[in-house]
């Protein structure tokens, strides 16, 4: 993988992640400090495939793939460090989630991870989603860095 330059479009970001679609809730990162901060967003159209089933009359993204969508974030901002590029992260736990506003089709979810520790392939991170400034989700991440398979 090549020096990272900003902003991260999703090309550059599937480069950095697994992840596919459906599953891939990053769509650009506009902000990063290597191995402290990263700011992404994930733009939110009535076509995901989540709002079909999830009250399909009052459409609102689920709490969990909110976490996800900050864990992905979470993700590049660890594998982004020079010494874990190539490899993968996996979520070990999510904590003290508190949700404060529904995130609707039309939204523009901010994605905000603030890495809290990190040591020998473990971390801890503190995730804020937000729509225009306003939170919708924050708590904290767990997160384990390993070679891939």
């Amino acid at each position: 993988m090549s020096e990272l330059t900003l902003p991260l479009d999703v090309n550059a970001i599937r480069e950095i992640l697994p992840h596919r679609y459906p599953f891939l809730l990053v769509d650009r990162v506009i902000e990063m400090v290597e191995g402290q901060s990263i700011v992404a967003i994930k733009c939110l159209s009535v076509n995901e495939p989540f709002f079909q089933g999830h009250f399909p009359q009052l459409p609102v993204m689920p709490g969990v793939l909110q976490i996800e969508a900050l864990a992905q974030a979470g993700a590049i901002l660890g594998l982004s460090m020079a010494e874990n590029r190539g490899k993968i992260a996996y979520l070990t736990g999510a904590d003290e989630f508190k949700f404060r506003r529904p995130v609707v089709p039309g939204d523009v979810l901010t994605l905000t991870v603030t890495m809290e520790k990190y040591r020998r392939g473990f971390g801890r991170a503190k995730g804020v989603a937000s729509v225009n400034g306003e939170t919708s989700c924050e708590g904290m991440l767990g997160f384990a860095i390993a070679a891939a398979k």
